[in-house]
């Protein structure tokens, strides 16, 4: 899935899109394990609506690390899993403030607390976020494995000129007389 650096722009491109379809399904799953718990816990707790959305947040997070290293970016180095865990979680967090920053300021800043409301904003920083998350993950934390000089520009086969099929050679002449 790594996208080509040395391909034809067509190859760029098609690349490009099967990493943004896989990392839109991890996505898309992380933000049903993102929606779903945060209305489980603002409907059965009294904990504060950002302090909900953390919880859920941080719950996706971990369902989503596990989607992208063993399904989006499987193909991608896994040396040093220690560093790649810790810049994950650096830029996890920076999507936690962009997700819930927008909706503290609903919340907080505008009054908009329904439960509607609540989840559209929701909705919206989960948004927001992502697009910071799909540029710092491809770029920081799973990074693509260098192309191959093979990999990079397959050399065309070599057109040849037919090769002529052997004639059959004479048959010598009888010279009797």
């Amino acid at each position: 899935m790594s996208t080509p650096k040395n391909g034809s722009p067509l190859e760029r491109v098609r690349g490009f899109a099967r990493e943004v379809a896989k990392f839109g399904a991890v996505g898309g799953l992380g933000v049903l394990v993102n929606l779903g718990v945060f209305n489980l816990i603002r409907n059965t707790t009294d904990l504060q609506v950002v302090r909900a959305s953390v919880i859920a947040t941080v719950v996706a997070i971990a369902t989503n690390y596990l989607g992208f290293r063993y399904f989006a970016y499987r193909d991608r180095a896994q040396s040093g899993r220690t560093r790649e865990l810790t810049l994950f979680a650096v830029f996890s967090a920076i999507g936690l403030v962009i997700e819930n920053g927008v909706l503290y300021t609903a919340t907080y800043g505008f009054g908009w607390d329904g439960p509607l409301a609540s989840n559209v904003f929701k909705f919206v920083g989960i948004g927001t976020a992502t697009v910071f998350r799909f540029w710092s993950y491809r770029t920081w934390v799973f990074k693509a494995l260098p192309v191959t000089v093979a990999e990079s520009a397959p050399e065309p086969e070599p057109v040849s000129a037919p090769k002529p099929t052997p004639q059959p050679a004479p048959e010598p002449a009888n010279n009797r007389a």
